[in-house]
Protein backbone atom coordinates (compact mmCIF):
# COMPACT_ATOMS: atom_id res chain seq x y z
CA UNK A 1 0.00 0.00 0.00
CA UNK A 2 1.27 3.30 -0.58
CA UNK A 3 2.09 5.89 1.61
CA UNK A 4 2.31 9.00 -0.73
CA UNK A 5 1.27 9.22 -4.12
CA UNK A 6 2.31 11.97 -6.58
CA UNK A 7 0.17 12.72 -9.52
CA UNK A 8 2.02 15.13 -12.67
CA UNK A 9 -0.84 17.24 -14.14
CA UNK A 10 1.60 19.57 -15.71
CA UNK A 11 5.25 19.59 -16.17
CA UNK A 12 5.69 21.69 -19.22
CA UNK A 13 7.97 24.99 -18.36
CA UNK A 14 7.47 28.47 -18.71
CA UNK A 15 4.53 28.24 -21.49
CA UNK A 16 1.51 25.11 -21.56
CA UNK A 17 2.80 22.26 -24.54
CA UNK A 18 0.75 20.34 -27.06
CA UNK A 19 0.77 17.56 -24.28
CA UNK A 20 0.85 19.00 -21.29
CA UNK A 21 -0.21 22.32 -19.10
CA UNK A 22 2.32 24.10 -16.85
CA UNK A 23 3.47 23.25 -13.66
CA UNK A 24 1.21 21.47 -11.62
CA UNK A 25 1.11 18.28 -8.74
CA UNK A 26 -1.23 16.52 -6.97
CA UNK A 27 0.02 15.17 -3.91
CA UNK A 28 -2.27 12.48 -2.06
CA UNK A 29 -1.91 11.12 1.27
CA UNK A 30 -4.67 9.47 4.29
CA UNK A 31 -7.36 10.61 1.60
CA UNK A 32 -6.17 14.45 1.94
CA UNK A 33 -5.43 15.80 -1.74
CA UNK A 34 -2.75 18.75 -2.13
CA UNK A 35 -2.21 20.39 -5.14
CA UNK A 36 1.49 21.93 -5.73
CA UNK A 37 1.27 25.05 -8.39
CA UNK A 38 -1.22 25.75 -10.55
CA UNK A 39 0.13 27.21 -13.60
CA UNK A 40 -1.68 27.67 -17.42
CA UNK A 41 -3.72 25.54 -18.23
CA UNK A 42 -3.70 23.03 -15.68
CA UNK A 43 -7.25 23.22 -13.65
CA UNK A 44 -8.85 21.44 -16.44
CA UNK A 45 -6.37 18.57 -16.75
CA UNK A 46 -6.60 18.13 -13.03
CA UNK A 47 -10.17 17.59 -12.88
CA UNK A 48 -9.23 14.41 -14.11
CA UNK A 49 -7.88 12.98 -11.00
CA UNK A 50 -9.54 15.45 -8.31
CA UNK A 51 -13.19 17.46 -8.55
CA UNK A 52 -13.87 20.77 -8.08
CA UNK A 53 -14.55 20.69 -4.82
CA UNK A 54 -12.29 17.61 -3.39
CA UNK A 55 -9.05 19.54 -3.26
CA UNK A 56 -8.29 20.36 0.36
CA UNK A 57 -5.26 22.71 0.15
CA UNK A 58 -3.13 24.40 -2.38
CA UNK A 59 0.52 24.94 -2.07
CA UNK A 60 2.37 27.68 -4.77
CA UNK A 61 5.85 27.64 -5.34
CA UNK A 62 6.08 31.52 -6.65
CA UNK A 63 3.97 33.97 -8.35
CA UNK A 64 4.55 33.36 -11.93
CA UNK A 65 1.86 32.97 -14.16
CA UNK A 66 3.10 29.68 -15.32
CA UNK A 67 3.03 28.28 -11.77
CA UNK A 68 -0.22 30.48 -10.07
CA UNK A 69 -2.63 31.71 -12.68
CA UNK A 70 -5.35 28.84 -12.98
CA UNK A 71 -5.91 29.66 -9.32
CA UNK A 72 -8.17 32.47 -10.28
CA UNK A 73 -9.86 29.85 -12.38
CA UNK A 74 -10.25 27.88 -9.78
CA UNK A 75 -11.66 30.88 -7.93
CA UNK A 76 -14.26 31.13 -10.10
CA UNK A 77 -15.11 27.67 -10.18
CA UNK A 78 -15.39 27.05 -6.58
CA UNK A 79 -17.46 30.15 -6.14
CA UNK A 80 -20.21 29.76 -8.67
CA UNK A 81 -20.44 25.86 -8.29
CA UNK A 82 -23.86 24.37 -8.84
CA UNK A 83 -24.98 23.70 -4.98
CA UNK A 84 -23.54 27.43 -4.37
CA UNK A 85 -19.82 28.52 -3.50
CA UNK A 86 -17.86 25.89 -1.81
CA UNK A 87 -15.68 26.94 1.53
CA UNK A 88 -12.70 28.46 1.84
CA UNK A 89 -9.43 26.16 1.47
CA UNK A 90 -6.29 27.28 2.67
CA UNK A 91 -3.65 28.54 0.05
CA UNK A 92 0.00 28.74 0.93
CA UNK A 93 2.02 31.01 -0.89
CA UNK A 94 4.36 33.83 -0.79
CA UNK A 95 3.60 37.29 0.41
CA UNK A 96 1.41 39.09 -1.93
CA UNK A 97 -0.27 36.02 -3.57
CA UNK A 98 -3.67 37.34 -2.99
CA UNK A 99 -3.52 40.81 -4.54
CA UNK A 100 -1.46 38.93 -7.30
CA UNK A 101 -4.52 36.61 -8.35
CA UNK A 102 -7.01 39.28 -7.83
CA UNK A 103 -5.56 41.05 -10.30
CA UNK A 104 -5.85 38.59 -13.09
CA UNK A 105 -9.64 39.39 -13.65
CA UNK A 106 -8.53 43.57 -12.96
CA UNK A 107 -12.01 44.24 -10.87
CA UNK A 108 -10.85 45.26 -7.45
CA UNK A 109 -8.01 44.49 -5.19
CA UNK A 110 -9.66 41.47 -3.42
CA UNK A 111 -12.52 40.13 -6.48
CA UNK A 112 -13.67 37.68 -4.45
CA UNK A 113 -10.81 35.56 -4.17
CA UNK A 114 -10.49 36.34 -0.76
CA UNK A 115 -13.97 34.67 -0.39
CA UNK A 116 -12.61 31.42 -1.82
CA UNK A 117 -9.06 30.71 -0.31
CA UNK A 118 -7.90 31.59 2.96
CA UNK A 119 -4.01 32.98 2.13
CA UNK A 120 -1.01 31.74 4.03
CA UNK A 121 1.87 33.39 3.85
CA UNK A 122 4.78 31.32 3.39
CA UNK A 123 8.58 31.52 5.59
CA UNK A 124 11.91 29.31 5.47
CA UNK A 125 10.53 26.29 7.54
CA UNK A 126 8.42 23.22 8.39
CA UNK A 127 4.92 23.08 8.43
CA UNK A 128 2.16 20.74 8.51
CA UNK A 129 -0.36 20.82 5.38
CA UNK A 130 -2.72 17.94 6.44
CA UNK A 131 -1.10 14.55 6.98
CA UNK A 132 1.84 15.71 5.24
CA UNK A 133 4.86 17.58 6.59
CA UNK A 134 6.25 20.46 4.48
CA UNK A 135 9.57 22.04 4.88
CA UNK A 136 10.07 25.12 2.80
CA UNK A 137 13.55 26.76 1.62
CA UNK A 138 14.03 29.95 -0.90
CA UNK A 139 15.23 29.18 -4.08
CA UNK A 140 17.67 30.76 -6.58
CA UNK A 141 14.93 32.76 -8.53
CA UNK A 142 13.98 36.65 -9.38
CA UNK A 143 11.31 36.17 -7.49
CA UNK A 144 10.77 35.45 -4.20
CA UNK A 145 10.69 31.50 -4.64
CA UNK A 146 10.16 28.30 -2.49
CA UNK A 147 11.58 24.52 -2.90
CA UNK A 148 9.78 22.10 -0.88
CA UNK A 149 10.39 18.65 1.03
CA UNK A 150 6.86 17.02 1.31
CA UNK A 151 6.70 14.08 3.56
CA UNK A 152 4.51 11.88 4.51
CA UNK A 153 4.70 8.18 6.55
CA UNK A 154 8.36 8.11 5.82
CA UNK A 155 8.18 9.03 2.21
CA UNK A 156 9.77 12.30 0.68
CA UNK A 157 9.67 14.39 -2.19
CA UNK A 158 11.93 17.70 -3.11
CA UNK A 159 10.35 19.62 -5.46
CA UNK A 160 12.54 22.51 -6.67
CA UNK A 161 9.59 24.75 -7.95
CA UNK A 162 12.71 27.18 -10.81
CA UNK A 163 15.62 27.72 -9.65
CA UNK A 164 18.87 28.66 -10.82
CA UNK A 165 21.71 26.42 -9.41
CA UNK A 166 21.09 26.45 -5.54
CA UNK A 167 22.35 25.20 -2.08
CA UNK A 168 19.21 25.15 0.02
CA UNK A 169 17.77 22.48 -2.74
CA UNK A 170 20.44 20.27 -2.76
CA UNK A 171 19.42 20.31 1.47
CA UNK A 172 15.88 20.03 1.40
CA UNK A 173 16.57 17.17 -0.92
CA UNK A 174 19.16 15.22 1.27
CA UNK A 175 18.23 11.43 0.90
CA UNK A 176 14.92 12.08 -0.61
CA UNK A 177 12.65 9.30 -2.17
CA UNK A 178 12.30 11.35 -5.39
CA UNK A 179 13.55 14.72 -6.84
CA UNK A 180 11.29 16.32 -8.77
CA UNK A 181 13.73 19.06 -10.25
CA UNK A 182 13.31 21.30 -12.84
CA UNK A 183 15.29 20.91 -16.21
CA UNK A 184 14.58 24.26 -18.36
CA UNK A 185 17.55 23.91 -20.57
CA UNK A 186 20.15 21.81 -21.56
CA UNK A 187 23.80 22.43 -21.27
CA UNK A 188 24.43 23.16 -25.26
CA UNK A 189 21.40 25.68 -25.29
CA UNK A 190 22.84 29.22 -25.75
CA UNK A 191 21.17 31.63 -23.92
CA UNK A 192 20.56 30.23 -20.60
CA UNK A 193 20.81 32.84 -18.24
CA UNK A 194 22.42 32.11 -14.24
CA UNK A 195 19.99 32.18 -11.21
CA UNK A 196 16.92 31.71 -13.47
CA UNK A 197 16.60 27.89 -14.28
CA UNK A 198 18.37 24.44 -13.79
CA UNK A 199 19.87 22.37 -16.80
CA UNK A 200 19.13 19.00 -17.27
CA UNK A 201 22.71 18.10 -16.48
CA UNK A 202 22.65 20.82 -13.29
CA UNK A 203 19.48 19.26 -12.29
CA UNK A 204 21.28 15.92 -12.06
CA UNK A 205 24.49 17.33 -10.36
CA UNK A 206 22.18 18.29 -7.77
CA UNK A 207 20.01 15.15 -7.33
CA UNK A 208 23.22 13.54 -7.06
CA UNK A 209 24.85 15.50 -4.17
CA UNK A 210 21.52 14.80 -2.73
CA UNK A 211 21.72 11.29 -2.78
CA UNK A 212 18.09 11.36 -4.08
CA UNK A 213 16.60 7.72 -4.98
CA UNK A 214 15.07 8.55 -7.99
CA UNK A 215 15.09 11.93 -9.96
CA UNK A 216 12.24 12.97 -12.03
CA UNK A 217 13.05 15.76 -14.67
CA UNK A 218 9.83 18.46 -14.86
CA UNK A 219 9.33 22.19 -16.27
CA UNK A 220 10.53 20.90 -19.39
CA UNK A 221 10.21 23.41 -22.06
CA UNK A 222 7.82 22.50 -24.89
CA UNK A 223 10.32 23.51 -27.58
CA UNK A 224 13.12 21.58 -25.85
CA UNK A 225 13.72 17.71 -26.86
CA UNK A 226 12.86 15.82 -23.47
CA UNK A 227 14.64 12.48 -24.51
CA UNK A 228 18.05 15.10 -24.83
CA UNK A 229 17.21 16.44 -21.62
CA UNK A 230 17.18 12.55 -20.15
CA UNK A 231 20.32 11.63 -22.20
CA UNK A 232 21.60 15.09 -20.58
CA UNK A 233 20.83 14.39 -17.13
CA UNK A 234 21.62 10.37 -17.32
CA UNK A 235 25.43 11.26 -17.34
CA UNK A 236 25.49 13.05 -14.05
CA UNK A 237 23.08 10.92 -11.85
CA UNK A 238 22.92 6.94 -11.76
CA UNK A 239 19.54 6.27 -10.17
CA UNK A 240 16.77 6.00 -11.69
CA UNK A 241 16.22 8.35 -13.82
CA UNK A 242 12.28 9.71 -15.36
CA UNK A 243 10.97 12.43 -17.67
CA UNK A 244 7.30 14.06 -16.28
CA UNK A 245 4.52 13.76 -18.23
CA UNK A 246 1.04 15.38 -17.86
CA UNK A 247 -0.85 12.24 -16.19
CA UNK A 248 2.38 10.21 -14.63
CA UNK A 249 1.57 8.97 -11.27
CA UNK A 250 4.31 7.97 -8.78
CA UNK A 251 3.35 6.08 -5.48
CA UNK A 252 5.89 5.62 -2.64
Amino acid sequence: MWRMRLTVVGCAGSFPGPDSPSSCYLFEADGFRLVVDMGHGALGVLQRYAGIADVDAVLLSHLHADHCVDLYGYRVARHYAPGGPLPPIPVHAPGGALERIAKIHGVDDHDGVAGAFSFQALAPGSRQIGPFTVEAGHMNHPVETFGFRISQAGASIAYSADTGECDELVRLARGADLALFEASFLTTQAGCPPNVHLTARQAAEHATRAAAEHLLLTHLVPWNDPVASREEAAKAFAGALTLARSGLTIEL
